[in-house]
């Protein structure tokens, strides 16, 4: 009674737009008093809190942050929209894809889809309305792509839910290259559907020459390079995902030096951003963790377990039915507080009916991307609308539908052909 009336609790207090890190650790910390007494709900927010502060892993966050912000704000990501432009861009369409290209490649170094739809919001949405394009189609490639920030390695998604299930980060990152470019097919699928119907929606851009198409791939260097670093660096065993997070913050320092991009305003940007941004995600990861314990302590995940088992629900229709749970709280709540809820909730669950660990972090992941474009929260699209002050919110949602399309056909491809997830981290072990 006490855990259900916990979640209520939480519900209420979110849909009065608490901040979810006061919500999570509020009905916590009251949840863990009335069955510990004050003296020990306390103590544990303490120790909670201390711990997660000083947690070796929790260092990757912060990092991976300022390297996206560095490369953000020192303008190399514009190089990453040229590159793919001058591949794509001459196409019915061509902007929109090099768009997403470009958003999985900027989200391959930063880890965020926030960070993303920002920053691509501003490169790209006025290249497209400069060519003509649809408002709809336009802001709908946007923040789409961005949600690619959240999957593409390095994810911050899956360093959170890593640490939550004490699951190899390494195998993660590993495991999310794949469905991440699945992502990008299918998203391209998507403009290309759109473009079939409305030939108007993503006029055609120029065709580079040869000459200018070798300069701008040239241009999309540091990117590369700093992703096979990063990235080359965990797989060849030579740092763990907390210093390769280091080592990418540091490079792309050293890129934006060698481009003759740092400036004090810059500095100070990429600073603001990474220490702002990680205060939050450490507000919001204690919370959760302080909420985290009491389900744990009510005994949640194995009463949900006896639940299964006294039913006789197949394993598959128990995975449906949590993807049917997010797609709804979705609605409602940000992505990654909603993994902190949840995760602690499931992950027992899903380990007791036999699937794999990692598995399931990818599948959490793709399934919470869904959540970032979905009315009527959708994150990136509140983004997109603070940006782009003069673009309506009902034309962004219009303009994701195709997009929703395509990511719940990659949720079905991730659920009924785990290897999509599997082959490279087991390879790779």
């Amino acid at each position: 009674m006490i855990a259900i009336l916990a979640f209520l609790a939480l519900m209420v207090l979110l849909f009065l737009r608490t901040p979810i890190a006061v919500a999570t650790g509020l009905v916590g910390l009251v949840g863990l008093a009335a069955f510990q007494g004050w003296t020990a709900a306390f103590s544990q927010v303490g120790i909670i809190a201390s711990e997660t502060v000083l947690t070796y892993e929790f260092a990757v966050i912060p990092l991976f942050i300022v390297m996206g912000a560095f490369i953000a704000h020192s303008g190399i990501a514009d190089e990453l929209f040229r590159a793919c432009y001058a591949v794509v861009g001459h196409l019915r369409g061509g902007l929109a894809l090099s768009t997403i290209v470009a958003c999985g490649g900027f989200g391959a170094v930063s880890g965020s889809s926030l960070a993303t739809a920002a920053t691509m919001s501003r490169i790209a949405y006025p290249q497209m309305k400069g060519y003509g394009y649809n408002t709809s189609l336009a802001t709908g490639a946007i923040a789409a792509g961005g949600t690619l920030g959240i999957l593409i390695p390095p994810s911050i998604a899956l360093v959170f839910y890593g640490i939550m299930t004490e699951t190899d980060i390494s195998a993660l990152f590993m495991a999310g290259i794949v469905p991440g470019v699945l992502g990008i097919v299918l998203y391209a699928a998507a403009v290309f559907w759109t473009v079939l119907r409305d030939p108007e929606a993503g006029p055609a851009g120029d065709k580079p020459t040869s000459k200018e198409r070798l300069q701008a791939l040239v241009g999309a260097w540091p990117v590369v390079l700093l992703f096979g670093v990063v990235m080359g660096g965990i797989y060849g065993g030579f740092f763990s995902p907390t210093e390769s997070a280091g080592i990418g913050a540091f490079g792309a320092l050293a890129l934006a030096a060698l481009r003759g991009r740092i400036s004090v305003q810059m500095l100070k940007s990429s600073l603001a951003d990474g220490i702002s941004t990680t205060v939050s995600l450490m507000m919001i990861l204690i919370g959760s963790f302080l909420f985290a314990n009491l389900v744990n302590v009510a005994r949640v995940p194995q009463a949900l377990v006896a639940m299964i088992e006294t039913l006789a629900v197949p394993p598959l229709l128990v995975i449906f039915l949590i993807i049917a749970i997010y797609v709804v709280l979705g609605c409602v709540l940000e992505s990654i507080s909603m993994m902190l809820l949840t995760v602690p909730v499931f992950y027992p669950l899903i380990i007791s009916l036999g699937f794999d660990p990692i598995w399931f972090g990818i599948l959490v992941v793709v399934v919470v991307e869904i959540s970032l474009i979905t009315p009527p929260i959708g994150l990136n699209v509140f983004i997109l609308n603070a940006v782009l002050r003069d673009v309506q919110l009902t034309e962004i949602f219009r303009g994701v539908v195709p997009f929703i399309v395509a990511d719940v056909a990659r949720v079905l491809l991730v659920v009924f052909i785990p290897a999509l997830s599997l082959t490279l981290p087991y390879l790779l072990k």
